[in-house]
């Protein structure tokens, strides 16, 4: 039997979810198992924290009962459970809500991209960012190098907010080159106008960076237009010194997320100091 169009199918809808949380392993969203487990997958209450609610809440929706989802709700479920595009369009659907535009941030690291940053992750500093310049992961040689990013909240987050709002992380950038990567960064931001007409989580950032930044304002109003793919970048480190870096960007075409690779340019000794600020890294960031 058929629900109304817009009303969703409660039923379903806590089929799907209780489906997809026990396909997840708590090492697939960074969370620790500890101790012996009996239930299969996450558990009700481990999900509920992920999407940063209660877990009665959340139960609720898996059994079927309660108030229809909110839209920001059925986002934190999505980010919570890894959905892809396709099951976060189904989730918002069986809940009787029209689902976000495409481009609309995941919230979280593309897992095909996430299987290289893990990759590389002992020799090459990796980000991975949405194309608004949302760090959604970072592996710990980039936290080493650049500092926490991901786990911050709210523009914090951004890369491109805290290039123009962050002394301390552009100090990490050699001087000369600040003006060029800030126009880059711009330029790039520029792109996706194009791709996200009319859309309020780009003007709101285009409006808070012109509201912090009179540099912002400056490179903004030159109307600049260029898509980030290959740049040179020369670091100056606080613990190892200088690193002189090719930062490749590789796009996911499905989630529209970029991973940025910092790769040691040879012959510069670079990639031996990122080995020691692997080291160092690990013992600075973590605990």
């Amino acid at each position: 039997m058929h629900t109304a169009h817009g009303s969703g199918d409660r039923h379903e809808l806590g089929s799907f979810l209780r489906h997809r949380r026990e396909q997840l392993q708590p090492g697939d969203v960074g969370m620790v198992a500890g101790g012996r487990r009996r239930a299969v997958g996450l558990r009700r209450d481990e999900v509920a924290v992920l999407a940063d609610m209660s877990s009665d809440y959340y139960e609720r929706i898996e059994q079927g009962r309660g108030p229809r989802p909110s839209v920001a709700m059925l986002g934190s479920i999505a980010r919570a459970l890894r959905l892809t595009l396709d099951e976060r369009d189904h989730l918002y659907r069986l809940a009787g809500q029209p689902p976000p535009a495409r481009h609309e941030s995941l919230g979280y690291a593309d897992a095909g991209l996430m299987c290289v940053l893990d990759a590389v992750a002992p020799t090459v500093p990796a980000l991975i960012s949405d194309d608004l310049h949302e760090v959604v992961a970072q592996n710990p040689l980039n936290v080493a190098l650049l500092g926490p990013m991901s786990t911050e909240t709210g523009r914090r987050r951004n890369f491109l907010w805290r290039w123009f709002t962050d002394p301390e992380l552009r100090s990490r950038y050699r001087a000369d080159q600040h003006e060029t990567l800030g126009r880059e960064y711009v330029a790039d931001l520029r792109v996706v106008t194009g791709t996200r007409p009319a859309d309020p989580t780009l003007s709101d950032l285009v409006a808070a960076l012109s509201e912090a930044s009179a540099e912002f304002r400056e490179i903004w109003s030159r109307q600049e237009v260029a898509v980030r793919r290959s740049t040179r970048k020369v670091l100056d480190h606080p613990a190892v010194g200088v690193l002189d870096l090719q930062c490749d960007v590789v796009l996911s075409p499905p989630s529209g997320q970029r991973l940025v690779l910092f790769r040691p340019q040879p012959g510069t000794g670079t990639a031996e100091r990122l080995e020691m600020l692997r080291v160092l890294g690990t013992q600075t960031f973590t605990g």
